[in-house]
């Protein structure tokens, strides 16, 4: 079953590029596990919660509320790993990390859809998004790598998901209308 939002404006940047953004949920500090929701699309399938930013909306605001209404968990909002540029869809998706504290019993799309939810391991994790979703194995990537540069200031990051990943210098990055 596919989710409808008739209520919903979809917001673009200045390029064009349709505005969205999700959360890398773990449940741990070392970040080895993170949670993947079933594609309303294709429900055998597994995919990172998020979506479209609203009006007036922060993207932050946005990835939490996404994964609240996806995945039915809430958690602390932590470091932002980039925006993922996707050009075959012409989208820019602002990703964080979630620590998660809370896992519902029962959730948004739980009841309406029959989304479920499940915990992988990071390298389960990336085969299951190359069957459906490939460009969001960059997220997984940005994950890993950013962990080592956690210690160390890093300005926002826009990294094209379409092709792989590079990250574009600071001073790009800073003038991007997405990049927060």
């Amino acid at each position: 079953m596919v989710k409808e939002k008739p209520n919903s404006t979809r917001i673009y940047d200045k390029d064009g590029f349709r505005r969205r953004a999700a959360c890398i949920c773990v449940r741990a500090e070392n970040e080895d596990e993170v949670l993947l929701v079933t594609s309303s699309r294709r429900p055998e399938l597994w995919i990172v919660p998020g979506g479209g930013v609203e009006p007036e909306e922060e993207p932050s605001v946005t990835a939490v509320r996404e994964v609240l209404e996806e995945a039915g968990v809430v958690g602390s909002l932590g470091r932002c790993l980039g925006v993922f540029e996707n050009n075959d869809h012409m989208h820019r998706t602002e990703v964080f990390v979630m620590n998660v504290t809370q896992e519902l019993d029962e959730w948004e799309d739980s009841r309406s859809i029959g989304r479920k939810r499940q915990w992988f391991t990071i390298d389960d994790a990336l085969s299951q998004l190359a069957l459906h979703k490939p460009t969001q194995q960059h997220y997984l990537m940005q994950l890993q790598h950013s962990k080592t540069l956690e210690n160390a200031h890093t300005p926002g990051r826009v990294v094209n998901a379409t092709h792989p990943p590079i990250l574009a210098n600071s001073a790009s990055a800073a003038a991007s209308p997405t990049t927060a």
